[in-house]
């Protein structure tokens, strides 16, 4: 409908990959080149994660354009394959007819016909998209595909592309063979403000825009905002915004535009969070100056895991964190000053419960640090408080365990959890070992092993697709720190 209005060829923020104007900016066009260059030098298994809409659908599909002639290229859109279905569809794409239904059989044809195709100066190559919704089985599959080979080449190159969710699939103990065949990880990360503003440039020039910039900079700030850097809420964002700037008969996009279209897309929404109840809670709970007291305590509390432990950890509830209804008692020491200003009349606090932490997991647990990411570092304190407090015979769900104990991307995490509404019933329990970090994520707090098992079914489908969630007992869960 704008085109015209804005000098335009075509849409310029289509959702659908358009590989005329890829943008190569944010590490974009680094990845691609280092994909190429893996595919070329039978560099075997590679992976790309990403968060949902951050453009590897759009990078697999310029890869398929941008390698040589002589690669041919296999791309499996829906991997849900069974095991023998994945072979199936790879000998389809090769126009070879399998012969025999025994799988050593089927791969050695496979294998022989793979070496025909390398003789004739060809390379093969799949391109495995969604990658994180493979079953189990379907994964070993493509291990052993990688094993195909001559006597010095690799007869297949994989690429695996696919989002976070992969990473903790892989972190499971039944596929480290799977893993340590994996040469390259590339992450497709989050665009930052700046990066934003030149994308959506890019991307308006590249359909044939030749004025000044359209979106104003305190439009381009709404919407890095509002999409959170990920490329596909900025393209429809940005739709929004040029729509509504064009019913308005107006060429340039500005903040209100922007914030027409943010308050039209369902995923901000989502974010949004309305404090003011929160505030109202406080004031029924308190009185005077009391709550004063508390709210100083709540907002300039230190960094949760850098809290020694001969420092009183509180049970006082963190922003979106839950706590059980035994230990709402449970109240911050008031500082000299402010404890002159409490009333006789003001109740006591009660006697803190025992800890069930002890001094050298309370030191492990605080060796793990959020580097600044806010989500993170509230959950960790949350998990630390929840550890120190629940009962060892009560459950949590053990969502994942993972290698990767990026602050970044497990921040990534917690803001999609927060999107659906987990995000105060999740805890991360970093685990030593080695050496080095791994990290639990479990989810809620549960009487029995059946109620957990009963909770599980509740959770959103994707999580119980990328997950195998399993019940674990607070004991378990203490034990293992």
């Amino acid at each position: 409908m704008y085109l015209e209005h804005f000098g335009l060829r075509e849409a310029p923020f289509r959702i659908t990959p358009h590989t005329d104007i890829f943008f190569d900016g944010a590490d974009r066009g680094a990845t691609l080149e280092a994909l190429i260059y893996a595919i070329l030098h039978d560099e075997g298994i590679v992976k790309v994660s990403g968060e949902v809409g951050s453009g590897k659908t759009m990078l697999c599909r310029v890869l398929m354009e941008r390698l040589p002639q002589n690669v041919d290229t296999i791309y499996l859109a829906t991997p849900s394959f069974a095991r023998d279905e994945i072979l199936q569809a790879i000998a389809d794409e090769l126009e070879l007819k399998l012969s025999h239904e025994r799988m050593t059989v089927a791969l050695r044809q496979l294998q022989e016909h793979l070496i025909s195709r390398y003789a004739a100066q060809r390379r093969v190559v799949i391109l495995i998209d969604e990658a994180h919704v493979m079953p189990e089985e379907t994964l070993e599959q493509v291990r052993l595909l990688s094993n195909l080979e001559s006597s010095r080449h690799k007869l297949l190159q994989i690429v695996l592309f696919g989002q976070p969710e992969l990473d903790a699939a892989l972190a499971r103990p039944s596929l480290r063979q799977l893993k340590d065949r994996i040469t390259h990880a590339f992450s497709m990360r989050p665009l930052t403000a700046p990066e934003v503003a030149s994308y959506i440039s890019f991307r308006m020039r590249g359909v044939g825009y030749r004025g000044p910039d359209v979106f104003s900079p305190g439009a381009v700030a709404l919407i890095a905002r509002g999409s959170g850097g990920l490329t596909r809420r900025i393209n429809i964002l940005a739709d929004k915004s040029l729509l509504a700037a064009f019913t308005e008969n107006a060429h340039a996009i500005t903040g209100r535009h922007a914030r027409a279209a943010i308050a039209d897309s369902e995923f901000v929404a989502l974010r949004r969070t309305n404090l003011r109840p929160v505030a109202y809670a406080a004031v029924a709970l308190a009185a005077g100056i009391a709550i004063g007291a508390a709210v100083q305590w709540a907002l300039f509390a230190p960094d949760p895991v850098s809290v020694s432990r001969s420092e009183p950890i509180s049970g006082a509830v963190q922003p979106h964190a839950a706590v059980p209804q035994a230990d709402a008692a449970a109240q911050p020491s008031a500082a000299p000053a402010e404890a002159a200003l409490v009333t006789a009349a003001a109740p006591q606090p009660s006697p803190e419960p025992a800890r069930l932490l002890t001094q050298e997991q309370l030191r492990r647990i605080s060796g793990y640090r959020p580097a600044g990411q806010p989500l993170l570092a509230e959950r960790l304190a949350a998990t630390r408080d929840r550890l120190e407090r629940v009962a060892a015979e009560r459950y949590a769900i053990e969502l994942f365990i993972t290698e990767n104990t990026d602050p970044a991307r497990m921040e990534r995490f917690l803001v999609r959890a927060r999107e659906l509404a987990l995000l105060q019933d999740l805890f991360v329990i970093p685990m030593p070992g080695g050496g080095k970090y791994r990290l639990r994520v479990v989810y809620g707090e549960f009487a029995s092993r059946e109620d957990a098992r009963e909770a599980e079914r509740g959770l959103p489908p994707r999580y119980q697709q990328a997950f195998r969630t399993s019940p674990r007992s607070f004991s378990e869960l203490r034990g293992q720190i």
